[in-house]
């Protein structure tokens, strides 16, 4: 239900299965066929809920962006994983803090440098990448697209003038097989930059796990879909 939950809500399952049932044709319309798309969003999606558990979870407001991509077999746009921390809201604070990770998968041997290529991407996401995520964001949560964070709490991070200043952490997350996970830790930064923070997830068996991960949402229908039959005898 959770990886499923991240592409398509229940509300929207229950609703389209009605028109185009069964239900798993609903929900294999929005997840991404097997392949590198759906290794990174897994990887994604790990870090997604890595992050809000790691940092204040109860003020950390979390932005699904993979239920708004318009091509299942591409990768989501834009920044990989965005929360909002607002300890006060709905009093600005200067506490309140905007969380950005881009996230690099690698669940099998090859020469792509996950580490490497991760911390490129938060460069990107520094310098000009999560402003226009957060517009892009808030514009979907003005037509009712998102799930989470309103238009007031992205607001806040877009136009902080006359508030308290806002405060933004970036993170390398790289998500690796802990069959390579020592050969690829080894390539890390020998210095931590004062910029961003180096995350590596060692997930055993990494490409068997997000295969059988969206194997089980595939089929992750909500129970109010396929109530239980009456026994009328």
């Amino acid at each position: 239900m959770v990886i499923r939950r991240c592409y398509i809500s229940d509300d929207k399952v229950s609703t389209q299965a009605i028109l185009y049932p069964p239900a798993t044709n609903v929900i294999a319309a929005a997840l991404p066929d097997p392949g590198s798309v759906m290794s990174g969003e897994f990887g994604e999606i790990l870090t997604y809920f890595y992050q809000g558990t790691t940092a204040l979870p109860t003020a950390a407001v979390g932005l699904r962006r993979w239920h708004l991509k318009q091509d299942r077999n591409k990768a989501a746009p834009y920044s990989d994983v965005v929360h909002l921390v607002l300890p006060d809201w709905p009093t600005p604070s200067a506490m309140d803090t905007v969380l950005c990770s881009e996230v690099k998968a690698k669940s099998t041997k090859g020469k792509f440098e996950p580490i490497k290529k991760a911390i490129e991407g938060c460069e990107t996401d520094r310098t000009s990448r999560l402003a226009g995520t957060l517009v892009w964001l808030r514009e979907r949560a003005i037509t009712g697209a998102t799930e989470g964070a309103s238009v007031a709490q992205l607001s806040r991070f877009i136009e902080p003038a006359g508030l308290p200043p806002t405060i933004k952490k970036f993170q390398a997350v790289a998500v690796v097989c802990d069959s390579l996970v020592a050969a690829e830790a080894a390539k890390a930064p020998a210095t931590p930059s004062p910029d961003y923070e180096v995350v590596v997830i060692s997930v055993p068996k990494l490409k068997a796990t997000y295969e059988a991960a969206y194997t089980t949402a595939m089929s992750a229908v909500p129970p109010a879909v396929n109530p239980p039959k009456l026994n009328t005898k």
